[in-house]
């Protein structure tokens, strides 16, 4: 449920979305399935207005649901912006929330982490994604979370394209899966 205050908020992020991320066409998704459109969340995650937006209708998302988190990020690189908009979003209202970022793979070099950024060992986190098709990213994402020792609470997306994520991520991750936008709010089909 959004909050009234995140209303206008959530209006305009909707038409920034609208005018900047869709894109109509034969598209072939990371997933291999094709598609008559494309949603190029990058578009919107990081452009100066929505990047802003991002943060605070996701915020009010994760907390309209209950989620409580410290951390919050994904699989790198559609989940970047989302994450660093959350933790700004939060730290406007007084929040401390660190973000993060889950490399596709653990590095060889270095400290050779997977999980980037401040520790998330017994931290509870919240997984993001801009958009989601199968859930893959997503759930490779909670994987490495859970290899280094965090509590995965929730996944949240800002875009859901019906396609059966939430589903999948629910049954495999056992986690709440939240979203912001639903395909039909975009008017795609």
């Amino acid at each position: 449920m959004t909050s009234p205050a995140i209303a206008p908020s959530r209006a305009r992020l909707l038409e920034l979305i609208m005018e900047l991320a869709v894109v109509r066409g034969k598209v072939v998704l990371s997933s291999g399935a094709e598609a008559d459109y494309y949603i190029d969340l990058r578009r919107v995650t990081l452009q100066h207005e929505a990047s802003v937006l991002v943060g605070d209708v996701m915020l009010d998302l994760l907390d309209g649901a209950g989620i409580e988190f410290t951390n919050a990020g994904g699989l790198t690189m559609g989940a970047d912006p989302v994450g660093t908009a959350v933790m700004h979003a939060a730290t406007r209202t007084g929040r401390a929330v660190d973000a993060f970022v889950v490399r596709k793979a653990q590095k060889s070099y270095g400290m050779g982490r997977q999980v980037e950024g401040p520790d998330v060992a017994g931290r509870n986190v919240v997984v993001l994604e801009d958009t989601s098709t199968t859930g893959g990213s997503a759930l490779d994402a909670v994987e490495g979370v859970r290899q280094a020792g965090g509590n995965v609470v929730a996944v949240a997306v800002i875009v859901d394209r019906d396609t059966g994520a939430k589903e999948r991520i629910e049954a495999e991750a056992s986690v709440p899966y939240l979203f912001a936008f639903g395909k039909d709010e975009l008017g795609l089909e």
